[in-house]
């Protein structure tokens, strides 16, 4: 019988408890879109039909290694989120802003 997740982190040592959370944050903060679908609970279908495209659609751009900022940036926008680029330096980090959509002023 499967113990519950509780019980076996309370057996952990503080650190091995540290170094498993600090993990945890990690893959959290970085994930493939199907995963971040998934973590946003939202299926291929839903999300299709908030893309106006067909299910298939969504399952080729999850696949994909390359695609336009602007697809990228509505399917993260679909999924309730905004996308940021940044470009890390050891310096520093720049945020891009020239992909940013420009609102008119109307």
């Amino acid at each position: 019988m499967a113990k519950p997740f509780k019980t076996l982190r309370d057996k952990m040592k503080p650190e091995q408890r540290d170094a498993a959370e600090e993990r945890a944050k990690k893959m959290l903060a970085e994930m493939p879109l199907q995963e971040l679908r998934q973590a946003r609970h939202l299926t291929q279908v839903t999300l299709a039909r908030n893309l106006k495209v067909q299910q298939a659609a969504i399952s080729k751009m999850e696949n994909r290694t390359d695609m336009y900022i602007s697809t990228l940036r509505n399917m993260i926008k679909a999924m309730g989120g905004d996308l940021e680029i940044l470009a890390k330096f050891p310096d520093g980090c720049v945020r891009i802003n020239q992909f940013e959509e420009i609102e008119e002023n109307t």
